[in-house]
């Protein structure tokens, strides 16, 4: 998919006429990242915005202690860092590439030319920063009311999608953080919904055998 082709794709820049989308993917260029780069760290100077060409990335957020929270893991086609095209302030989280991965970045200078012409578009800056919001506020929501249990199977049917048959696409250290909980209890919980019949699981392949109650579990 050409860089063009990408950017029509965003929501960020699904408004912008062929010439501004050539403009911005004439500025932009390819990184490539091996599984455990770090694209950003939290509090780094903000100068580019990312969108995932292939591989997967995780926004993470870490204690003063070291524990690690995955709190968004973007895949193909998703994009991310623009918070701060619109504020003057460092990174919110840290980028980490979770596999071999390549990510199409943009300048925000070229971006910023774009919405200054055209400031009318930036209605479709303020839906997308709503549904940041609306994704947070469920994040906080299910932290509250859901046990490890309830977390690990919202996660588990996230990475399944649609498919009754998948392979986790990350490691169980990495789910145990996007859970935000020990690598044991989340391990616990997926033995639970073995022992119920809930899935099978060998290694890192998994199938649902019970969506309805996996998916009640997650309420």
């Amino acid at each position: 998919m050409s860089a063009t082709d990408l950017l029509a794709d965003v929501d960020l820049f699904a408004d912008l006429s062929t010439q501004e989308l050539q403009h911005l993917a004439d500025a932009s260029t390819t990184v490539e990242l091996r599984r455990g780069d770090v694209l950003f760290h939290e509090d780094d100077p903000g100068d580019n915005v990312y969108i995932v060409k292939s591989g997967r990335i995780a926004i993470a957020k870490r204690s003063i202690d070291g524990r690690e929270s995955v709190v968004a893991l973007m895949e193909p086609g998703d994009l991310f860092g623009e918070m701060q095209l619109f504020e003057n302030q460092g990174r919110t989280a840290e980028a980490r590439a979770l596999e071999q991965s390549e990510v199409l970045a943009i300048g925000y200078g070229p971006i910023r030319e774009v919405y200054e012409r055209r400031p009318e578009l930036l209605w479709g800056v303020v839906a997308l920063l709503a549904r940041r919001l609306r994704s947070m506020d469920v994040a906080l929501a299910d932290t509250v009311f859901l046990d490890v249990t309830g977390r690990t199977a919202k996660r588990l049917l996230e990475m399944a999608g649609g498919a009754d048959e998948f392979t986790l696409p990350v490691t169980q250290e990495e789910l145990a953080a996007m859970v935000g909980a020990s690598r044991e209890r989340v391990n616990k919980a997926i033995a639970s919904f073995v022992r119920l019949g809930w899935i099978e699981q060998s290694d890192r392949r998994y199938k649902i055998t019970n969506r309805e109650e996996l998916e009640r579990r997650a309420r």
